[in-house]
């Protein structure tokens, strides 16, 4: 059976179609996008794992930063997080919230953003006990402005379309996705004709060298954009992985980073199993900081995941073990906690801590002990 982007890229006039639009079909389309699928995704039947899907320290450790945030910028009680997945970072944090805040727990009111109806359905059945939880398939859905609270997201951002740009010969090229004769995906090249990746590499960079590829993340303006307008007062936390301009420009880096996992297995070429494949992308930090600053967003911070689950206070959740099951809920814990500080792939995560209307002193309280560390 011939595979639905197959059909649309034959019946687009030109018989191609960007980057971006590739990867929107085969990941959001209602009827055959990856992420709307019911098929399994996270975890050890589907084809990747998150940080949050390790243990529940790590949402543990979020529940009091949020707590923090809150009652020192005296914002109401309202987290939202986009882009819920499974619902397990949700249901932890909450059940912690529960336990350990139960004073301001029947304050509080969680949003959920999710695109995916299957998505939403197994938030619902994991968090069905809490009845301080709204579901939303958009920020528009969630008619709530001006937001004052918290906006929260854990590798959203690396899944936006992209458009995928090369240098040859010093001069610019758009990659697009054609068909080969025997109707199989393909790429092709041709001078970049849109001005607005032209501008976004002028205005954000990096400086890219000749033969090098590189993906725009026109869709990170917007998303930025949108979410600077949405949020009247308070926090954003954004957690994904990422290079800053000097890393793109740096030889490893010179293929791009867009590719797929499918399977648990990196699969180099994203044209391989469109709609089974998860497709991702290390976001541009340098771009992603800027942006936002012009739209009203400041960046108080931005470390690596372990570096601030440690300065968040994860160390504290560690406990002495003398039981020799290693199957036991504190062992368990104590591997997790050290799994995340000490793991390659949790130092490749950068979270970005943003306010609007805030005061930075009094934002979040290691802010400023950690600036001066840097100094």
């Amino acid at each position: 059976m011939t595979h639905p982007i197959i059909s649309y890229i034959r019946n687009q006039s030109n018989k191609k179609i960007d980057y971006a639009e590739y990867m929107e079909k085969v990941l959001y389309d209602p009827h055959y996008g990856y992420y709307m699928k019911e098929k399994h995704k996270i975890g050890k039947t589907g084809d990747f794992f998150t940080t949050s899907n390790v243990h529940p320290i790590f949402a543990k450790v979020f529940c009091s930063i949020f707590h923090e945030v809150i009652l020192k910028n005296n914002l109401p009680f309202v987290v939202c997080e986009i882009g819920g997945g499974t619902g397990r970072f949700s249901f932890e944090l909450l059940k912690e919230w529960q336990n350990k805040f139960p004073d301001s727990f029947n304050k509080l009111t969680y949003y959920i953003i999710e695109g995916s109806p299957y998505h939403i359905a197994l938030q619902k059945e994991k968090l069905g006990n809490f009845t301080n939880i709204f579901y939303c398939s958009s920020i528009e859905e969630m008619n709530l402005h001006p937001f004052e609270g918290i906006l929260f997201s854990n590798e959203l951002i690396d899944a936006f379309p992209v458009h995928v740009i090369e240098k040859h010969a010093g001069s610019l090229y758009e990659v697009f996705v054609a068909l080969n004769g025997d109707e199989t995906l393909t790429e092709v090249k041709e001078p970049l004709q849109n001005n607005e990746i032209r501008e976004w590499l002028h205005t954000y960079g990096p400086s890219l060298k000749n033969n090098q590829r590189i993906e725009v993340p026109l869709a990170m303006n917007q998303w930025i954009k949108q979410i600077s307008h949405f949020v009247n007062r308070g926090a954003v936390f954004t957690i994904d992985y990422g290079y800053w301009n000097e890393e793109w420009e740096q030889p490893e880096h010179r293929e791009g980073s867009l590719r797929g996992y499918y399977q648990h297995q990196m699969i180099h070429n994203p044209l391989l199993h469109p709609s089974e494949m998860d497709l991702t992308t290390h976001i541009h930090l340098d771009p992603f900081i800027q942006i936002s600053k012009d739209n009203g967003l400041n960046t108080q911070l931005v470390t690596t995941q372990d570096r601030f689950l440690i300065l968040a206070g994860i160390l504290q959740y560690l406990q002495e073990n003398y039981d020799t099951n290693p199957f036991s809920e504190i062992s368990k814990q104590n591997r997790a906690i050290r799994s995340l500080i000490t793991d390659g792939i949790s130092k490749s995560f950068h979270v970005i801590f943003q306010t609007k209307s805030l005061l930075e002193t009094e934002a979040l309280s290691f802010i400023i002990a950690e600036k001066e560390a840097d100094l």
